[in-house]
């Protein structure tokens, strides 16, 4: 049987190899269950799936794994995952870390739906802090869930065991859920990167709601591109769920980034988490594009009062329900007494909440306008477990000191990996953003990752290499179909004028063999002009994209002449909007419509000999 050693449990690592030969589901899910029969960290699980029954759905992904066309169609095909228990699989106990509220589920919840249509193999479900209520990966009767570094201490929660799992290297990605950074205090302290979509862009149906109106499903994985890759699956509108609706992406994804940074910095006496932060910051700051923007947090942390202290925690209550009148005995004393405080409170305090939000949205929003992205600590500090025994309150509101806000004003998040502390202990950066701008801190969190991401969960893989520029998530406005043939194309000059905007690479394909190319001469960068002839012609290469109506405006008002955008003839007959040239200004000019297209036409030049 093949081995996976050498294959790093990443989506985009594990789906080369496919196609290269040199592993296949079969095997890297075998060599899973070996590891996690030999490995300590299994109180990550709650429930693992039958093993032959996981090899049997391996063993049928074998051949399509290895097949470019079915990894297209299946984007997860192959790929091993887990989900956090308080998410329904079919046919399996959901617990949400109570053994008395256990059930079995009869339908996948949406996002299991979702990841198995996309090909994606279920490993099982995993530990919690009970009904996802707490920050620190402790409160649960399976056991505390042991951070993969040093298992004194905390993995962190309430998705502790989807963290540790992804972190150890027994699936490629795992599914937490993130009421008050439940999705990012775990990546922080394991090493991971920690995707926290917009509320209301991935469905929440089937999940055991802990603040249903603000709660959000997210991700732990290996790298940005990963995490992004699954939000792709992931995201859409879902009728079942009445919080879904995907907010409108924001936009551009610019190339210059104003950066939110903290005036003033709250680490609780941690030093070493100090000076993780300042490495951080160190290397961020002096990048290129990069703007950094003194804001102030107050506000921020004026909401994040709102969500234990105001009536937000009578939403914990409802989810709970008649469990917690009947059962109450048997849920964790901490996390009882947390809900509990929810019977003291009444409808005037609920409007007295949401008021008080309302009012702190506009002072947060005013500082959310005055930069692209902000960016903070993910954690204040990572503690032991036996600190958070001997002060479990205190100790949890502590680690939402940067995340507990966010849901609550509707933003995006996004935790990356950073430096290591000199204790050797993970810490990371967490990147935030208004509602619908997930693409935005995707491509700005790929961006930093060569400069903050030391390895890749407990491995030892080096930093990780640059990469290619993150499509937008598969839209859901108007969009316009453009041809682009010289200096946009992929990976040349002017190819951010699209992608800053959400552009969308459709295809590769030809116009109609009725035009004719030509090297306009002393542009910069080189650019060609396409005119359509009544002569003789030829069939030329060009990309079609797809770029939101909402930014089609501004991408023509950059085109300069002689170009400008017409309507193109495509070797299939249909007609899309594309660039054109003034038919004078290619009097004279190289006509290079022989080379069938602008890419092959700079590829020639480049190889052609020099003059003598």
């Amino acid at each position: 049987m093949k081995t996976t050693m050498q294959t790093p449990l990443t989506v985009s690592a594990l789906k080369q190899a496919y196609l290269a030969g040199q592993t296949d589901p079969r095997a890297v899910v075998s060599e899973i269950y070996d590891r996690i029969a030999t490995e300590s960290g299994g109180e990550a699980w709650i429930h693992l799936r039958d093993r032959a029954a996981v090899m049997a759905e391996a063993e049928a992904c074998v051949v399509r794994a290895a097949d470019p066309a079915a990894q297209l169609e299946l984007p997860l095909l192959g790929i091993p995952f887990a989900v956090k228990d308080n998410i329904d699989v079919a046919g399996l106990p959901t617990t949400a870390a109570c053994p008395d509220f256990s059930h079995v589920a009869e339908a996948d919840a949406a996002v299991v739906e979702r990841l198995r249509a996309a090909g994606a193999i279920l490993i099982g479900k995993t530990n919690l802090d009970q009904f996802a209520t707490g920050l620190v990966g402790t409160r649960s009767p399976y056991g505390a869930v042991a951070n993969p570094f040093n298992p004194a201490y905390m993995t962190g929660g309430s998705s502790s065991g989807s963290a540790a799992a992804t972190a150890r290297g027994w699936v490629a990605f795992a599914l937490g859920t993130d009421t008050a950074g439940s999705g990012r205090v775990p990546a922080g302290a394991c090493n991971l990167v920690g995707v926290k979509p917009s509320p209301g862009l991935v469905s929440s149906y089937g999940v055991v709601p802990a603040c249903r109106s603000i709660d959000c499903v997210s991700v732990f994985a290996h790298t940005v591109e990963d995490g992004w890759a699954v939000l792709g699956v992931l995201a859409g509108a879902d009728e079942r769920d009445p919080f879904s609706a995907p907010p409108a992406p924001l936009g551009p994804v610019t190339r210059t980034v104003r950066l939110g940074v903290p005036t003033q910095l709250e680490f609780f006496g941690d030093a070493l988490a100090e000076a993780a932060w300042q490495a951080a910051l160190a290397e961020i700051v002096v990048l290129p594009g990069v703007e950094p923007v003194a804001v102030d947090l107050e506000p921020f942390h004026a909401v994040t009062r709102l969500l234990y202290d105001g009536p937000w925690v009578a939403e914990r209550r409802w989810a709970v329900g008649e469990f917690m009148d009947r059962h109450g005995e048997a849920m964790d004393p901490t996390v009882r007494g947390i809900i509990a405080r929810a019977d003291t409170m009444s409808a005037v305090d609920a409007f007295d909440g949401r008021y008080r939000l309302e009012a702190l949205r506009k002072h947060c929003n005013r500082a959310l306008a005055a930069v692209d992205l902000l960016l903070v600590p993910t954690t204040p500090t990572i503690h032991t477990h036996a600190a958070i025994a001997a002060a479990p309150v205190e100790r949890n509101s502590e680690l939402g000191y940067y995340t507990n806000f966010v849901n609550l004003l509707g933003m995006a998040g996004l935790a990356i990996p950073g430096p290591f502390r000199a204790d050797g202990l993970p810490a990371g950066i967490t990147l935030l953003g208004a509602a619908g701008s997930d693409h935005r801190l995707a491509e700005f969190g790929r961006r930093l990752q060569p400069h903050l991401h030391r390895r890749l969960g407990l491995g030892a893989q080096p930093p990780l290499p640059g990469s290619q520029a993150l499509l937008p998530l598969p839209y859901a406005e108007p969009v316009v179909e453009v041809a682009v043939v010289g200096a946009h194309l992929s990976g040349l000059p002017l190819n951010w004028q699209l992608t800053e905007r959400g552009g969308r690479l459709l295809e590769t394909t030809h116009t109609a063999a009725h035009y004719r190319l030509y090297a306009l001469p002393g542009t910069v960068p080189p650019k060609p002009g396409l005119v359509r002839t009544l002569g003789e012609g030829g069939s030329l290469e060009v990309e079609l994209w797809a770029l939101p109506l909402r930014h089609f405006g501004s991408f023509v008002a950059e085109i300069p002449a002689p170009l400008g955008i017409g309507t193109l003839e495509l070797a299939d007959g249909r007609t899309v909007k594309g660039f054109v040239c003034e038919a004078a200004a290619v009097d004279g000019a190289p006509d290079v419509t022989a080379h069938g297209g602008w890419r092959a036409y700079l590829a020639a030049s480049a190889t052609a000999p020099l003059p003598a």
